[in-house]
């Protein structure tokens, strides 16, 4: 009697992984930085958590269930964490139904047009966040003051939207330091900014568990984070009256969770540790360039975005030699 076999291509590796381990070991990583976003922004942040991660999970299944004419994965964890992220990346006062769009343009264009988890070329949250940024500016960036903040302000802006405005009106750096939270303030997140902004702690904890439990590995958020410190330490160095100093830049904005659960994702990033410094060091570059000379005071998401472009590319140059092969 012959047997059945099934037959794929390489490479073969056998590992008690797979993607639902490591979908939710992500998740698991972000949640103290979500339990410290509710501390901050109180009901709001549930709200938006919960909207996108339902909005993700339920346009998977609509698409998968009625357009791909496919069994629906909702449940391997990829289309929650699409949604956490999402949420993660935009005001917690934003409208719900600009949650709503946001989450159908990451999972239905950023994600499943192009054949669903594992065929995406870029980010799905960063595609549905770039989107809402470009589509609703007011809205993508009037960002709340926490519930325990002492002021009677309900919306303010971001150190790096204080930062570059001020630069831009020909005010010293050291004359707005005065307006910009200390770096205690920015690594604890007693500051204003989305829910993945405002835990750089918290976000350096998951960070410290996906390495152990090696879901990620250090090389892209370590080169990421370390071309944005000597990228702009050397322009502080340069000019300190119109570059702040690297430190801020790496405590504020959305630097620590690209860098650690964005640019991380398997999907759209290299494969090779030499192709991960690369990538690394583009988005570090990139995000300076825009941070510092750009229209946007945040340049992480579309650093990312591109280099996630060169992905094919740097995987293709830096592809290894096959066994037995000659250069």
């Amino acid at each position: 009697m012959s047997k059945l076999l099934t037959i794929s291509p390489s490479p073969h590796v056998h590992t008690s992984d797979s993607v639902n381990k490591i979908m939710y070991r992500v998740i698991l990583a972000l949640v103290p930085a979500l339990v410290w976003s509710v501390f901050m922004f109180g009901l709001d942040a549930v709200r938006v958590t919960l909207l996108a991660v339902v909005a993700c999970m339920g346009f998977e299944y609509l698409i998968q269930r009625f357009l791909m004419k496919e069994e629906p994965k909702i449940t391997d964890g990829s289309a929650a964490l699409t949604g956490i992220l999402l949420a993660f990346n935009v005001p917690a006062s934003i409208p719900s139904w600009i949650i709503i769009i946001g989450a159908l343009v990451a999972v239905g264009v950023g994600k499943l047009s192009f054949g669903g988890l594992g065929n995406n070329p870029f980010n799905p949250a960063l595609v549905g966040r770039v989107f809402l940024l470009i589509s609703f500016p007011v809205q993508m960036t009037s960002w709340p003051i926490g519930i325990h903040a002492q002021t009677d302000a309900v919306t303010t802006a971001t150190p790096l939207a204080i930062l570059k405005e001020g630069v831009k009106n020909g005010q010293p750096v050291a004359d707005l330091m005065h307006n910009l939270p200390s770096s205690i303030d920015l690594l604890y997140g007693n500051m204003a900014g989305s829910m993945g902004e405002i835990s750089a702690m918290l976000l350096l904890l998951g960070f410290a568990y996906m390495l152990w439990k090696k879901v990620i590995s250090w090389h892209i958020p370590v080169f990421v984070l370390g071309t944005i410190f000597v990228f702009q330490g050397v322009l502080f160095l340069a000019n300190p009256d119109k570059f702040i100093e690297p430190v801020f830049h790496l405590l504020t904005g959305g630097a620590m969770l690209g860098a650690i659960f964005m640019a991380t994702d398997m999907v759209t990033s290299p494969m090779t540790h030499k192709g991960q410094l690369i990538f690394g060091i583009g988005i570090g570059v990139i995000t300076v360039l825009i941070r510092n000379f750009g229209a946007y005071p945040e340049g992480i998401s579309f650093a990312i975005l591109i280099m996630n472009g060169f992905t094919p590319l740097i995987n293709a140059y830096v592809k290894p030699k096959r066994f037995g092969g000659k250069k």
